[in-house]
């Protein structure tokens, strides 16, 4: 193909109209950027339940819709996910609820356990994607450009190394008064810009620590 690998940790895949993903490249690169292709599909595991090398991978600027996290468990030290600039409007990192009388599922306790920044930003997504607390390491997720219409208090549970939030330029009427109540790492920034938002926030807000966080709110619907 037309990447270029420096021998050591770099591949670099970006502009080179490639519509998969290379094999084996994730077993030796601990960088791999494959942005501006037209990649539709991304599977972490093949089976094979070889432990990737890989620290940080861009896949921004393709064509993938769909994605399922929950089968990434041969990602132990990913810590950057750049999925922006796709048209992803199911992004999947919880289990399926099983039906009753089935077995129960796990808990996935080697989803992605170092990925500290998440980007879907410039997608298709109209909420957040549910099971962001399996995520243990997560401090950053920019989710920017969206449909994004309300934020539930499910959506940020468990995520207790959460530092940055950023939500600005989506659809949001809606946030519920405990959505951001137990994320008490929170110390850069919650942008909110952007949005539809035309009810008060004194709820919501008076759960955060001023004393360390940036709150943005302006161009909004109110």
């Amino acid at each position: 193909s037309e990447c270029q690998w420096d021998g050591q940790f770099l591949l670099n895949c970006s502009f080179t109209r490639i519509s998969t993903i290379p094999e084996d490249f994730s077993q030796i690169a601990v960088t791999a950027d494959l942005s501006y292709n037209n990649i539709k599909t991304f599977v972490c595991s093949d089976g094979r339940n070889e432990e990737w090398m890989l620290k940080h991978l861009n896949l921004s600027n393709n064509l993938i819709s769909e994605l399922t996290l929950t089968t990434c468990t041969n990602l132990p030290i990913l810590e950057t996910l750049n999925l922006s600039g796709n048209a992803i409007h199911t992004l999947t990192l919880d289990m399926p609820t099983p039906a009753h009388g089935s077995k129960k599922y796990s808990i996935v306790d080697r989803l992605l356990p170092a990925l500290k920044v998440l980007s879907v930003e410039r997608n298709n997504l109209n909420s957040v994607p549910r099971g962001l607390g399996l995520l243990q390491s997560l401090q950053t997720v920019h989710m920017s450009s969206n449909a994004i219409q309300e934020i539930d208090p499910k959506d940020f549970q468990n995520c207790s190394q959460l530092k940055d939030i950023d939500l600005r330029n989506n659809k949001i009427t809606k946030i519920h008064p405990d959505a951001f109540r137990d994320l008490n790492k929170l110390q850069v920034v919650v942008d909110l810009r952007e949005n539809a938002l035309t009810i008060p926030l004194p709820q919501i807000l008076v759960s955060l620590n001023f004393f360390q966080l940036e709150v943005y709110l302006s161009k909004n619907a109110w």
